[in-house]
């Protein structure tokens, strides 16, 4: 070597080395200076990342998912090879190799820089700089931040593994529509679980990572192929998959769509009550870390009582005719696809009732468009229900002729009916809510706010304060069995006026809903036959404030019910969850329970964080056996607040509607006592609020109500056991059934929204009463009859049926009637004495 080349050489050393120790020298003081910024990176290991809160039923389907986010957070032992080939080939080749910042990476980035006369360009990150950049820094692009990006990401590798590193990227990054993560991303993009995924399924979902908005398999199918396939080559470069594997899956199309997490149960009303109780217990957490919330619905029991409150509100809004469209579109002659789709673009489907538009119609057929290139045909049959509304109490004529009830143009609703035919349908404008509880604990069991929380959020189970009519009377007939009347006692069913200013002529004359009046009758006739007179003189008997006072044992307050003798004909106000409770005391042996309905709240790692441990009825529990307490009022604090801001007058016209605490569904107060804790919790003892044997007189008379009543259609169950009644309010502005096992307690409730009439007849034995048959047919369904057994203190005596006395074997007017022992000697002295009277009466004929 020359001497020359000899000094170039020891010159190009010395320069190296002069450069690396100015590059070194240029680090550290990068270092120094930007160290005071660094973030801890030690917070990663117990960072928790957002995830939504989840709603389950009893026996753990999905009822509903609340938060901002779609995250399904794994662990890097589930994520499959490919899908980890995939992500490492699209965003990071070397992950396992660099010490988390890629210096040839650096170099190249900083040379386009460079080509770039100095602009910012992207580039050059490794998978832990955008963990780093992710969980620590803004997305601003300035030089201070990329240097506090390496060293953080430098920090990361002496601190996780690379797999720990990995994972977090997997469960971090944003994937578009929501989605974070790649468990969220699969579940959206294709339905599907990581293990399931196809190769050019995890190259597609590796390609979003750089572009999550615009490049994803939704929002630009045609960029997101060509960013896959990159994807796939890159896969095939470092050999994690082969010729034929790569050739196979460029191929293939990608069939990427929309998919929401699959609702399992519908129970939307329910779930906005469990998101509200939620939030108030944990805040705002509640809806990002992840929680679990068990409720006591059962999901059979849920969807039985759905499709019950559905079916009820079809039936009846057809008994009331054809509406008419619910819109009218003028059609060019020869309408498109895309304009029809359109013109349907506007309206949601509800209730299994899609929107479609008619575009031909002759005598005999309509051709009705369903949107999506999708036609059917009607026919005169899928209509034959469509008799012209003209008012709640009146329809026209049978249609004889498509074109009688459709025009072309008309937007409409068709659903498929039992034998999966098309057929005219119309969105009820009616409502109806339903609650079902355990009368042993008060764990609701299905709770229905309506027929669609799409068109409604309103929830009408819990919310809604409507007047009870006839239903509320046996709370009432049960104070006066507390007051010495029984199911024989005599009252006058006979016309009948009282003072009352507010009324033309100064009278209130109330009626019967057939203006027919039977005279001096038992009881237990009344309440089966629901004979208002009886229950307004009755009430006058024992007097309003008893009576109201008494009430409060159900758990109504007093705010809620009417002083005056108007509360005989149910115009308190209550909604069906506050019934359901009220006859759960008849159902359970005369305790109240308290509406609950969340069983169960778990952390993100399974633990519970929350237990119920409701107050019971627990009848034999030996807690109650040691320590029994006589009937009595509630405490106050287990009163429902007041139902409605107005009470109601004698009229009993209905007051406005409002609600039992506030419009978003957070009226159910706390959460039942809480048991998560470990060791054993004793019962907590529901309060004892009703004698037994008023209890079971009362429950005797309502299973009559059933058996031969007005509830009489529930016979076709063929139960026993079951015991309720009916209820209807003036003008037939509210429809009710209200009845009981001792397995459920449930309530229905049909009405419109802003009070209208449902029309002439529509009583609770037609509106109501088919609903709760239909629910409890089907939640009754091979469960063994449960009803009150006859308790200690209750006597079977013969008595006259016309006077209700005792008598003997051989009057031909005997039967069996139930009563307290206490009040037997009583009525046998009082037919002592009527037969002295009449003895007398005889004496003085002769």
């Amino acid at each position: 070597m020359t001497p020359f080349l000899k000094r170039l050489l020891r010159w190009l050393l010395i320069l190296g080395f002069s450069g690396l120790l100015l590059a070194a020298l240029a680090v550290g003081v990068a270092y120094w200076l930007v160290a005071p910024r660094l973030p801890s990176v030690a917070v990663l290991k117990d960072y928790h990342m957002q995830v939504p809160l989840r709603v389950l039923s009893a026996d753990g389907k999905l009822i509903a998912s609340f938060g901002e986010t779609r995250r399904i957070p794994v662990s890097i032992g589930q994520v499959p090879d490919m899908l980890k080939h995939a992500v490492l080939s699209a965003e990071d080749a070397d992950f396992y190799h660099h010490p988390g910042v890629d210096w040839r990476s650096v170099v190249r980035a900083g040379w386009h820089v460079i080509l770039a006369g100095g602009q910012k360009v992207q580039g050059g990150s490794t998978i832990t700089q955008q963990v780093a950049r992710n969980f620590f820094l803004s997305p601003q692009k300035l030089y201070s931040r990329k240097l506090i990006e390496m060293f953080t990401a430098m920090r990361m590798e002496d601190e996780f593994t690379k797999d720990q590193i990995l994972e977090l990227y997997l469960n971090k990054m944003f994937l578009g529509h929501r989605a974070y993560g790649v468990a969220a991303a699969a579940e959206y993009y294709y339905g599907k679980k990581l293990d399931q995924l196809t190769i050019p399924e995890c190259a597609a979902i590796a390609s979003t990572f750089q572009l999550p908005s615009a490049v994803n398999p939704v929002s630009n199918p045609q960029r997101l192929v060509a960013r896959r396939n990159w994807v796939l080559g890159q896969m095939h470069e470092h050999h994690y998959i082969n010729d034929a594997q790569y050739q196979q899956a460029i191929a293939a199309p990608d069939d990427a769509s929309p998919h929401e997490q699959p609702i399992q149960v519908e129970a939307p009303y329910l779930a906005e009550m469990v998101r509200q109780q939620v939030l108030k217990r944990f805040g705002n957490d509640a809806l990002t870390e992840g929680y679990v919330v068990k409720t006591t619905v059962e999901s059979t029991r849920q969807q039985d009582a759905l499709a019950a409150v559905r079916k009820g509100l079809i039936a009846y809004d057809r008994r009331h005719g054809w509406r008419g469209p619910e819109a009218h579109q003028d059609l060019t002659a020869a309408p498109t696809d895309a304009e029809l789709d359109h013109v349907l673009a506007g309206y949601n489907e509800i209730a299994g009732m899609q929107p479609a538009i008619v575009t031909a119609v002759s005598a005999s057929a309509a051709t009705v468009y369903l949107g999506h290139d999708t036609s059917v045909q009607l026919g005169l049959a899928a209509m034959s229900w469509a008799r012209k509304y003209i008012s709640d109490s009146r329809i026209g004529v049978a249609p004889k002729a498509v074109s009688d009830v459709l025009a072309r143009g008309d937007v409409i609703r068709v659903s498929r009916n039992g034998k999966d035919q098309w057929e005219l349908a119309q969105i009820p404008n009616a409502e109806a809510a339903l609650a079902s509880i355990r009368p042993e604990d008060g764990s609701i069991q299905a709770l229905v706010g309506g027929f669609s929380f799409l068109r409604s959020k309103f929830n009408r189970a819990t919310m809604a304060a409507r007047q009870p009519g006839s239903s509320f009377k046996p709370y009432f007939y049960s104070a006066s069995f507390d007051r010495g009347f029984t199911p024989a006692s005599i009252i006058n069913d006979a016309p009948l006026a009282l003072p009352d200013p507010s009324r033309p002529g100064g009278l209130w004359t109330p009626s019967n809903d057939d203006n027919k009046f039977a005279g001096p009758m038992r009881l237990r006739e009344a309440l089966v036959q629901s004979k208002n007179l009886v229950s307004v003189r009755l009430l006058d008997a024992i007097g309003v404030g008893y009576a109201r006072t008494f009430a409060t044992r159900f758990g109504f307050s007093l705010a809620a019910l009417p002083d005056n003798l108007s509360l005989a004909l149910g115009t308190a106000s209550v909604s069906p969850i506050g019934m359901a409770r009220g006859y759960a005391v008849f159902a359970n042996g005369g305790y109240l329970v308290t509406p609950y309905f969340i069983k169960e709240i778990d952390d993100r790692d399974g633990k519970p964080v929350y237990i119920a441990n409701p107050a019971r009825a627990c009848r034999t529990c030996e807690e109650r056996l040691l320590n029994p307490t006589p009937p009595a009022p509630p405490p106050a604090d287990m009163l429902s607040a007041p139902a409605n801001s107005v009470v109601a007058s004698a009229d009993s016209t209905p007051a406005p509607a409002s609600t039992t605490a506030d419009e978003t569904g957070d009226d159910q107060g706390p959460l039942p006592a809480d048991a998560h804790g470990g060791g054993t919790h004793p019962p907590v003892l529901a309060p004892h609020v009703l004698d037994i044997r008023t209890d079971y007189l009362i429950t005797s008379l309502m299973k009559d109500v059933i058996l031969r009543g007005t509830g009489s259609a529930a016979r076709a169950l063929d139960r026993p056991d079951l015991a309720g009644k009916t209820g209807t309010t003036n003008d037939h502005r509210d429809a009710w059934f209200v009845g009981f096992d001792g397995d459920l307690s449930t309530a229905v409730w049909v009405g419109f929204d802003n009070f209208s009439s449902l029309g002439r007849g529509e009583f609770g034995a037609k509106a109501a009463l088919p609903i709760w048959m239909s629910y409890m047919g089907s939640a009754l369904k091979g469960l063994p009859e449960d009803s009150l057994a006859m308790p200690p203190g209750i006597s079977t005596v013969l008595i006259n049926r016309d006077s209700g006395l005792p008598t003997t074997a051989s009057d031909p007017n005997a039967m069996s009637e139930i009563f307290k022992v206490e009040d037997v000697d009583k009525l046998r002295a009082k037919a002592a004495q009527q037969q002295n009277k009449d003895q007398q009466h005889a004496y003085d004929i002769f």
